[in-house]
């Protein structure tokens, strides 16, 4: 297998109980080790057989295959970018946001408070599995809230996404049990803001 034609799991800006209380070692090894890197290998089995349904000019079902390529390389990504906005508390995590981020925060919700009232509501009321995003606009220059099921539907294309939440049980079931709200919650000590307005200052330098 070439590894610049295949996806690879990244690696973690912490340690497994760097999270701690607000995610556990164990939810945190189980949810990184198995649900991501699963992603990971089901990304890299349909490359595979679709690099070996061409070499031998076979068919495939392609809206069987492409529907479950989307779901697995999103799954992928979106995981990818959730650890990267992920820091302990008290060590990069937590908090409020500041400097240019925290000004369009500001700007666009009126408050903090206003926001993280608005994603929390985003994230709590995903339906079934999936994630609670907050993404840039490049043409109305403004952050939205992107709420998404599964990994793949609900979508707003070409959207650059600043941060994410993962609301799937795996992300939280060892901890929190079906106590979604609690995860939630927990979520606010550990968000990496530095991080956040990060993307977002290099998101609006390329607009």
């Amino acid at each position: 297998m070439e590894a610049n034609k295949f996806y690879v799991l990244p690696k973690l800006p912490y340690e497994f109980t760097d999270l701690k209380p607000y995610i556990s070692e164990e939810q945190l090894k189980i949810h990184y080790q198995k649900h991501h890197q699963a992603y990971v290998n089901g990304a890299n089995a349909i490359l595979e057989k679709l690099d070996k349904a061409r070499k031998e000019s076979t068919d495939l079902d392609m809206k069987a295959t492409l529907k479950e390529l989307s779901f697995n390389i999103g799954g992928n990504l979106l995981h990818s970018l959730f650890w990267g906005n992920l820091a302990p508390a008290g060590k990069g995590g937590g908090g409020k946001p500041t400097g240019v981020f925290g000004e369009a925060i500001d700007k666009e919700f009126g408050s903090f408070d206003r926001f993280k009232k608005e994603f929390t509501q985003a994230a709590v009321s995903v339906e079934g599995s999936g994630w609670a995003t907050l993404t840039f606009c490049r043409r109305t220059k403004r952050p939205i809230i992107m709420q998404i099921e599964k990994h793949n539907m609900n979508v707003y294309p070409m959207f650059r996404i600043l941060m994410v939440l993962d609301i799937f049980e795996h992300a939280y079931y060892i901890d929190y049990k079906n106590e979604r709200a609690k995860f939630v919650e927990a979520f606010w000590s550990i968000v990496n803001w530095s991080e956040v307005n990060k993307r977002f200052e290099e998101t609006t330098r390329a607009t």
